[in-house]
């Protein structure tokens, strides 16, 4: 299929995926912007239907029911609970984002477009946290959300600027393949700096685990010498930044194992202490409502209930979600919820851990940044519900499709071999 890429709608759709990296946490609901845009091409792109006759496939349509059955959960929740309007606002960004794959199809970027706005993205975040933590005193830069939301979303930002690596190392020319591995590396830095600044211990337990990922996708070309460099490189910069007196690690590890001693010598009222009593008020509500649980609005005075029966620690009764998303989503939405949660994770790491060793490290690259995404929220959400905030539902619902879209067009159009790196 020949592509006009010069044309106003493919310059669009390009600067829309840009603005959704750039954007995200660098402005108030930053991360809306470019996906507004999206969603009204991909709305603009379905017509005529027949376009899409026959270009759909079986992982396409897996893709889109991971959204729409979770979407579709949280509309019933809403209902049948007699939900906010913001539980259905919620609910229906997961099928609102379907449209943007078809933009992406039907008028699919370049991938330049894709990266630089992730490179960005992570600039504009790091400049934010220095300037709330160093030029305006804040203990914790929280850009324009909350420190948890904040610091875990600046290190996926970096993660997805490592997953481009691979794509980096195609290019055409040494020189933009030895820019574009720079500018990558650069943005991984930058979004791991932000993270930590924010002081968000849950999302630093991901780095392991996001290791792996682009140890299985990307070890096969990486030489001996270079992947001893790294790990060497890595553990120097770890035990760096852990005792750097200005960006507070240290301090924040050991106040996590000082809040589980105290919580084992009775005391609750604090960061892990909170949790871990709200998630013992989640399991009492889940064994009284385990199938269709008790949804969102009527949690907090359930909470708050138990809390009065003295069976949770009155610390509770402040909050309205159980800071972690499984728990959160069994006392919400039961058991029902719980599988429309694990389909939403488990159908986009299946499907993107397919083209982990494609041939063609575009597509590699889009896969591992695709499984990157699902694995780092199942992370996220040991201790923060993610998808029970805008900026977590937009992310997530937005970028799966952005990922699977642009993966789809690279095998499309493409295959290329295995390079190696600059």
């Amino acid at each position: 299929m020949t592509v006009n890429t010069h044309s106003a709608t493919y310059r669009t759709t390009g600067f829309a995926v840009f603005l959704l990296g750039a954007l995200h946490l660098a402005l108030p609901s930053g991360y809306s912007v470019g996906a507004a845009v999206l969603l009204l091409i991909g709305l603009y792109s379905l017509w005529p239907v027949s376009y899409f006759k026959g270009r759909l496939s079986t992982q396409d349509l897996w893709v889109f029911a991971a959204l729409i059955i979770f979407g579709l959960n949280g509309l019933f929740d809403a209902i049948y609970h007699q939900g906010s309007g913001s539980s259905y606002d919620k609910a229906s960004r997961f099928l609102l984002a379907i449209p943007v794959y078809f933009a992406l199809r039907k008028y699919p970027p370049t991938l330049e477009w894709l990266w630089a706005g992730l490179i960005a993205g992570t600039v504009a975040t790091f400049l934010l946290a220095s300037w709330q933590v160093w030029g305006l005193q804040h203990a914790r830069a929280e850009g324009h959300t909350h420190p948890i939301q904040f610091g875990n979303l600046s290190m996926l930002s970096g993660f997805f600027c490592l997953a481009g690596l691979g794509w980096a190392t195609q290019l055409p020319t040494k020189k933009q393949r030895t820019q574009w591995f720079c500018l990558l590396l650069a943005g991984a830095a930058l979004g791991l700096l932000s993270s930590l600044l924010s002081g968000s211990r849950g999302g630093w337990i991901s780095i392991p685990f996001v290791t792996l990922i682009l140890i299985k996708a990307y070890h096969s070309f990486f030489s001996i010498r270079l992947k001893l460099g790294a790990l060497f490189t890595a553990a120097l910069l770890a035990i760096g930044l852990y005792y750097t007196p200005v960006l507070n690690i240290q301090d924040r590890v050991h106040s996590a194992f000082h809040d589980i001693e105290l919580y084992q010598q009775g005391q609750t009222n604090t960061s892990l202490g909170a949790r871990f009593e709200m998630w013992k008020a989640a399991l009492l509500m889940t064994q009284e409502r385990p199938l269709l649980g008790w949804g969102k609005d009527q949690m907090q005075t359930t909470m708050q209930d138990l809390a009065d029966q003295q069976l949770a620690d009155p610390v509770i009764g402040a909050f309205n979600h159980a800071h972690n998303e499984v728990l959160d989503t069994l006392a919400k939405r039961g058991l029902v919820g719980l599988l429309a949660l694990a389909l939403l994770y488990l159908i986009p790491i299946r499907m993107f851990a397919s083209y982990l060793s494609h041939p063609c490290l575009a597509t590699r690259a889009l896969a591992t940044a695709g499984m990157i995404l699902p694995v780092a929220y199942i992370d996220f959400g040991l201790s923060q519900t993610f998808l029970s905030h805008n900026s977590g539902i937009m992310v997530y619902a937005f970028w799966v499709l952005v990922f699977w879209a642009c993966l789809r067009n690279t095998i499309c159009s493409r295959t290329g071999p295995v390079a190696t790196a600059p």
